[in-house]
């Protein structure tokens, strides 16, 4: 009897450990994501509309939240934000909560928002990995594994506000940091050692009306990119470094040889004019939006100027 007694308990003892929870995920405290912005909010007179933003913004950091729930959240934080004085304090942190990680099914990295925010003040923001995820794997359908218009972020898991690396799991990055990395025309001030430039993403160009002196020839310039990347195939001859569009796929020069990366969501691979300042960058977008772009620099012709 005693032996079958200790047999019964150590089958039990078994069936404990084998039922014991698998951590599959990293959480964190989800209220607390949006939770000073709403300070601020009330702080500053927004009345019950920052409880009702704060609850719909702590939802988009849930597992289950869709790859731009986030940043509509902060679009909305924004946009209240500037019918209160344009309170900068409110703006600052609501441009580091869309940079907040989400938390992490299966412990994957979570997929970017594939699509440009309302607001400017959001533009090249993105947000951070926690520390624990995978980093060599995304959760989904893998169309969100790079921020809209960047080519890699390094090191892994960083974010505009955190260049330095991940956020350490379950920990908010408004706790962590103060500066949300954006210069004064709410472009991301990323290190271009560390990654590459992300697209200035302003929904539409400044009309001609009021541009500036280096608008006309940044629209030029994108178009003389698009023309010369009509002409490449995966078998052109590059320098390692060098990148562009073949056939509307991102293409970049690794060992003397293209490599081509496919645009997420319909869009495709374009050179595209700066707003804020001279320049052009190579992204993904509709071939609305880039010929919209283009035209409002003044250059006539269409993408390639033809």
């Amino acid at each position: 009897m005693v032996q079958l007694r200790t047999v019964l308990f150590a089958s039990l003892s078994a069936s404990v450990v084998l039922a014991a929870p698998l951590h599959k995920r990293i959480d964190q405290i989800t209220s607390d994501g949006p939770a000073a912005w709403a300070t601020a909010c009330t702080t500053n007179g927004g009345g019950s509309k920052c409880g009702d933003i704060k609850q719909q913004a702590a939802a988009t950091l849930l597992a289950a939240g869709k790859n731009c729930d986030q940043q509509d959240a902060a679009d909305a934080m924004v946009d209240l934000s500037k019918t209160l004085k344009n309170n900068t304090d409110m703006i600052r942190l609501a441009q580091l909560f869309v940079q907040q990680p989400r938390n992490a099914p299966e412990k994957l990295q979570v997929p970017y928002c594939q699509k440009a925010p309302k607001n400017k003040e959001l533009n090249g923001l993105f947000h951070c990995q926690f520390s624990g995820s995978d980093f060599t794997k995304f959760s989904g359908d893998q169309t969100g594994n790079l921020p809209l218009g960047v080519k890699a972020v390094n090191p892994p898991g960083s974010c505009p506000a955190k260049k330095d690396g991940p956020v350490p799991d379950g920990v908010q990055l408004n706790t962590l940091v103060t500066d949300p990395g954006v210069g004064s025309a709410g472009e991301p001030t990323v290190d271009p050692a560390a990654a590459a430039a992300p697209a200035d993403n302003a929904a539409v160009a400044a009309p001609v009306a009021g541009a500036k002196p280096f608008t006309l020839q940044n629209g030029k310039d994108a178009q003389a990119l698009n023309k010369k990347f009509a002409t490449l195939t995966a078998d052109t001859a590059c320098t390692t470094g060098d990148d562009g569009c073949i056939n509307g796929q991102f293409a970049q020069c690794v060992g003397g040889k293209f490599a081509v990366t496919g645009c997420a969501g319909g869009t495709k691979c374009f050179a595209l004019p700066l707003v804020n300042k001279a320049g052009t960058s190579i992204t993904c977008s509709t071939d609305a939006d880039a010929t919209s772009r283009i035209a409002n620099t003044g250059a006539t012709g269409g993408i390639t100027g033809a």
